[in-house]
């Protein structure tokens, strides 16, 4: 028997990588002659650089940059073993867990960092980039980003406008000519599950201002300093992003990669399973293994367990699903391409339980799927 184990990291508790030798230790240990081959996976969001760094035998590589409020952090991103492929998170420099609640302001936050790093991996000869832009606590359309990468956002003094959405209202200007030139030559893929326009009822302001600690007065006002930025970007760029699905994505960050380095986005979990030529793997396979944190009714949209049953399902494979948890409407995820689900929790166990045993209760976990295999291996259902 052939076993492709395609697992997620369990948020929090363990990698994708660990996850999945977890998976293969329990396979072998009921099924020793059975073949695992070992390829876990990511959506896009939390987990992703560790695990293109680990199926690519990359390194993670440090940094110094700018964190939402202008202070400089240590970070990191990841080069993927090609040597040409950077992978980095948004939210390990722009992100919203990087600044305590009570100083969360979009009206000052900025993406800055975000273009430093990508100017890091550029320095080190890496021309793709796939960038995760989840958790983001910025709303300035990601110009922080491009100024970090030479653009100039001027205001009517013909000064750089402050960070964040405060600057975007003072803009008057884009000018891109002093951007560094080998932007022309890196093409970038952003993973970005999120449909939201930039402007209006379900834009960047309304929807996701409240959770970067915009209050419900300070949204009109993040609105119109966004409608500035796009007309502004009509008449400097003679460009409109603004309607284009995404474009509302991290405060507008999608909107920003599209215009400023002719960013393509697509969902994460696509991204992941392309780079890594899932597909290739599916070939003379019998049983497909994934797996999450918590497997639930949001399963199904576009995490990497639905991700990898979906493309499975196309070769007719079987797919299990192992998981930390079951949530609310697990039973879902039956009618979207995987076949059975179990939770590793046994009783009565809280996080802390769960995560510091978190390994053996996946192996035993996977130990128990195996045996029902066996069992129904000498069933007669006709």
């Amino acid at each position: 028997m052939n076993i492709l184990i395609s697992p997620q990291s369990y948020k929090g508790s363990i990698s994708a990588l660990n996850t999945a030798k977890a998976i293969s230790i329990g396979v072998k240990n009921v099924l020793p002659e059975a073949n695992t081959i070992i390829l876990p996976v990511a959506d896009g969001g939390d987990g992703t650089l560790e695990t293109l760094v680990d199926v690519s035998n990359g390194q993670i590589k440090p940094c110094k940059v700018l964190d939402p409020l202008g202070v400089l952090i240590d970070s990191n991103w990841g080069g993927m073993g090609d040597n040409n492929t950077a992978v980095i998170e948004m939210a390990k420099m722009s992100g919203l867990a990087l600044v305590e609640p009570e100083k969360r302001n979009p009206m000052f936050t900025t993406t800055y960092g975000l273009g430093e790093t990508i100017k890091h991996a550029l320095d080190e000869g890496y021309r793709d980039f796939i960038i995760g832009i989840g958790g983001s606590a910025t709303n300035d359309g990601g110009v922080g980003m491009a100024q970090a990468l030479g653009g100039l956002f001027l205001d009517s003094s013909g000064e750089q406008i402050k960070y964040g959405a405060e600057g975007l209202s003072k803009l008057v200007k884009i000018d891109l000519s002093n951007m560094d030139d080998r932007l022309q030559e890196t093409k970038f893929l952003v993973a970005s599950d999120v449909t939201n326009p930039l402007l209006g009822e379900l834009g960047a302001s309304a929807v996701y201002g409240p959770q970067k600690g915009a209050s419900k007065e300070m949204i009109p006002i993040l609105e119109k300093a966004m409608i500035n930025y796009v007309d502004v970007a009509k008449k400097s760029l003679e460009l409109d992003v603004s309607e284009v699905p995404g474009s509302g994505a991290a405060g507008g960050l999608g909107a920003g990669l599209m215009m400023f380095v002719n960013a393509e986005l697509k969902p994460g979990v696509d991204i992941v399973l392309d780079k890594i030529n899932f597909n290739k793997y599916l070939n003379n396979i019998d049983l497909v293994i994934t797996g999450e944190g918590q497997m639930d009714y949001q399963t199904v949209y576009n995490k990497a367990p639905y991700g990898v049953a979906l493309r499975a399902k196309k070769f007719d494979i079987p797919v299990i699903g192992i998981s930390g948890s079951l949530g609310d409407s697990f039973q879902d995820v039956n009618d979207n391409g995987i076949d059975a689900v179990t939770s590793i929790s046994q009783g009565a166990m809280n996080l802390d339980q769960l995560t510091a045993s978190v390994s053996e209760l996946i192996i035993e976990s996977t130990e128990q799927v195996m045996r029902f295999i066996k069992v129904g291996s000498k069933l007669d259902f006709n």
